[in-house]
């Protein structure tokens, strides 16, 4: 393997072009200069580096970045080809080039209903299909006319899926929260026995539906899962085999298998090949959000999304926020060398925003490939990560402020609450803000010793802590503001992310819409797991592989 990697091919075009080697020589000239400096010679810098797109405001300015590289990070994403490849992804052109398949996950949610073709044929019909049998199930589940095998209505639904068809549903429902019914919503996805162990414990056989989200329905970890939560179904009294029909739905294009699990095909619920699973919340993927919070709640999301995809399909890059924190991104990944990138929502709905796009960012340009085939000579996706931005106060702010690395941060955060407690959001919102400004400004020496100087401490103690309590600033971080957490400004905001993806991996050239990274990990697996369970060594491993296999089998009770 590592003799087939050594004859792949470096690509060297990208960093050799004439965008890159202009981008080089101006870092080259810019790197030492400070974003407070940038402030100062441009009064204005706020206007001139912020930008509104319906409810969401991106404020950019605490970047170290100029006008004059914007406009070198928009040659570079120019030269890419990024605007022909955005026409390609909206018009349904196969730009996931080693599968063969269109990307058309903007298509789920056009609400302009224009034609979308794929092989020649308007996908728009039978997306609107599937959304018309969504609501109609939706409806009947909601309004308690489905009933389950005692004649209950529905209290709780049980969605089972594992990657993007259990990270995107979980996300959107926990941000979403304040819309949900009486519904009660529990995902399942880890194959833990834990996991699905303690959400069954909780709950009852007679008021509880389940929703199996598969593509293929082999899935060995949603299988699983289903399997166990199909086995304990039939494990309460009074139900038969028969009864599954009534507790269980599919998110599935394999018709033979649902109905030899027992699922009426009536309630199954089909996507195409041409959804990725880390953007298939917008298709049936979505059901369990629309049981949660209503389907109209749920238009309202893919109208927020449709709102971005225009606004990113139109506007020049000048003005265009996926473009723009792009190229932001980009420039830190390639020049400044950041390996890592912080996602610090300050809206507790929005906790589980960073899980999610780290799948969404990783799995799509965690690639050291370009789309032809050649080994990158530049870095790719950086390490996305974060958490709730109060929590991370106590946590890990502290390497952000004073660490040795760069690591820009996307600040998150909904100026209206929630609550009604006024007090809580402004202390929320003062952390919010002041992060920003403390990650830029810094504490100078001189800072820190008038302030030691203040409060009465010696000479001789001060010059022992002010190297300690010296940090530079100058650390980049964006903030995303909304009016508040809605449906459609939530919708708005992963469509935003999605699209920067796309642009960072066309100027990357990977292609950002295969995983073929995880594939070797699943098929070992099926290998080890024959050894576990007959106890016998069938094939080959290294001898830390097998040492490992051998303690797992020696401390089983």
């Amino acid at each position: 393997m590592r003799l087939v990697r050594q004859a792949i091919q470096k690509d060297e075009k990208l960093i050799n072009s004439p965008a890159w080697q202009a981008l080089t020589k101006h870092y080259e000239e810019n790197k030492s200069v400070h974003i407070l400096d940038l402030f100062a010679t441009d009064p204005k810098r706020f206007e001139n580096f912020s930008l509104q797109q319906g409810n969401l405001l991106l404020d950019y300015s605490k970047n170290r970045v100029s006008k004059e590289t914007l406009a070198l990070l928009f040659d570079l994403a120019k030269q890419a080809g990024v605007e022909d490849w955005r026409e390609k992804l909206f018009s349904g052109e196969k730009i996931n080039t080693t599968e063969d398949r269109s990307v058309l996950h903007t298509a789920l949610r056009n609400r302009s209903n224009k034609p979308v073709l794929s092989d020649g044929e308007d996908v728009m019909p039978s997306i609107n299909d599937v959304l018309d049998k969504m609501r109609g199930f939706s409806e009947r589940v909601r309004s308690g006319e489905w009933k389950g095998h005692t004649g209950k209505a529905i209290t709780d639904i049980v969605n089972i899926g594992i990657g993007g068809s259990d990270l995107g549903p979980d996300m959107i429902c926990t941000a979403l929260q304040p819309y949900a019914s009486h519904l009660n919503v529990h995902f399942v996805s880890n194959v833990d026995a834990m996991q699905v162990t303690q959400i069954l414990s909780g709950l009852s056989s007679e008021t509880t539906l389940f929703i199996v989200a598969s593509k293929t329905f082999t899935t060995q970890e949603t299988l699983t899962n289903a399997k166990t939560c199909r086995a304990w179904f039939l494990d309460q009294d009074a139900t038969t085999e028969q009864d599954v029909a009534k507790h269980f739905a599919a998110v599935s294009t394999n018709s033979d298998a649902v109905s030899a699990f027992g699922i009426d095909t009536d309630n199954m619920f089909s996507f195409w090949d041409w959804v990725g699973g880390r953007y298939s919340l917008w298709s049936a993927v979505g059901l369990s959000i629309i049981l949660y919070v209503g389907m109209d709640n749920y238009i309202e999301l893919l109208s927020g999304a449709h709102d971005m995809d225009t606004h990113f399909a139109e506007q020049p890059f000048e003005t265009n926020i996926p473009v723009i924190l792009a190229v932001l991104g980009v420039w830190y990944v390639n020049f400044y060398g950041a390996e890592s990138q912080a996602v610090l929502p300050y809206d507790h709905n929005l906790g589980l925003l960073p899980a999610y796009l780290e799948q969404a960012d990783m799995e799509s340009n965690g690639k050291s490939v370009t789309r032809d085939g050649a080994a990158v000579s530049y870095g790719t996706g950086p390490i996305v990560w974060g958490a709730e931005g109060i929590n991370g106060q106590h946590a890990f702010y502290q390497l952000l402020h004073q660490g040795t690395r760069i690591i820009p941060a996307d600040f998150i955060a909904s100026v209206q609450s929630q609550t009604d407690n006024q007090h809580h959001s402004d202390i929320l919102a003062s952390n919010f803000l002041a992060q920003t400004e403390a990650l830029m400004r810094g504490r100078s020496l001189e800072e820190t010793a008038q302030e030691l100087e203040s409060q009465g401490v010696s000479k001789e103690e001060a010059a022992m802590r002010l190297p300690h309590m010296y940090f530079e600033g100058n650390q980049p971080t964006n903030s995303i503001v909304m009016d508040k957490l809605t449906p459609y400004n939530l919708g708005s905001i992963v469509a935003m992310y999605e699209h920067k993806i796309f642009v960072q991996g066309i100027i990357w050239n990977v292609n950002s819409y295969d995983q073929w990274g995880v594939e070797l990990g699943k098929k070992l697996a099926k290998n080890v797991l024959q050894e576990l369970e007959s106890g016998e060594d069938k094939f080959d491993h290294d001898s830390s592989t097998q040492g490992l296999i051998s303690w797992f089998r020696q401390h089983r009770k």
